[in-house]
Formats: structure tokens, C-alpha cells, sequence
């Protein structure tokens, strides 16, 4: 049977990128928060004839683009966000023959979980 992903993960491959997924992370969430403070700012401008060029939507602008490169950083290496907000992620993985998740949340220290491709955080079962 033909397999999903090109990539799967191993237990210790998964966590040994730990310290940079939390790290992209982090990244993700500064950039979320500065797109934020700049739609709201240039939605206060909007509706008052203001100029809405110059650093402000410079700013936003390398926001966006700064969230778009961190993204694709997990994209290239098939690695799933599912909750952006939790730091949920999801990892291909081969267990018994089987194509699964490994699966992690941001305040865990280590890939401890697994579930089905279709059951989701609810489907988790200890490795």
C-alpha cells in the first residue's frame, strides 16, 4: 500500500528537532503578533484619507513574508502544525508497518504520543 508522505520520522528524529521547531515557534508567534498591531493600525487609517504606504505597510509586509519562510520550513519537511496557538504538531511516521502521526504539543518535553492519520489529538496513545 502506497504511503502519504515521502517523509516519516523516527521517534528520535522528531525530537532531536525539537529545540529548532520551538524556535520556529516562537518566530511564528512574534510575526503573528506584529501583523496584528499592523492590521489594526492600518485599519484605524483606512477610513481617514490617511497614506497607507511607508514603514507601516513595510512592516506588515516583512511579516508577512517572515511567516510565509517559517512556514515553509515546516512544509519542506512535512511536518504538520494543527494547532498553531498550542504549538500542536504532527510528524509521519512508520509504526508496525502502519503510516501514523507522532505527535507533539509545545509544553511537552520530548515526542512521547502517536495516533492514526485520521483520528487526530483525540486518537493519542503513549509510544
Amino acid at each position: 500500500m502506497p504511503h502519504r508522505f515521502e517523509k516519516h520520522y523516527s521517534r528520535e528524529e522528531a525530537t532531536a528537532l525539537l529545540p529548532q521547531v520551538r524556535v520556529w515557534l516562537d518566530r511564528v508567534k512574534e510575526l503573528r503578533g506584529t501583523l496584528a498591531q499592523c492590521e489594526q493600525r492600518l485599519g484605524g487609517l483606512r477610513g481617514g484619507g490617511e497614506d497607507l504606504g511607508g514603514d507601516l505597510v513595510g512592516k506588515w509586509i516583512k511579516a508577512i513574508a517572515g511567516l510565509k519562510e517559517v512556514l515553509d520550513e515546516f512544509h519542506q519537511r512535512e511536518i504538520f502544525i494543527k494547532d498553531l496557538e498550542r504549538g500542536l504538531l504532527d510528524f509521519p511516521a512508520i509504526i508496525g508497518g502502519r503510516e501514523v502521526f507522532l505527535c507533539w504539543e509545545r509544553d511537552e518535553e520530548n515526542v512521547e504520543f502517536w495516533h492514526e492519520l485520521d483520528t487526530g489529538y483525540s486518537g493519542r496513545e503513549p509510544l
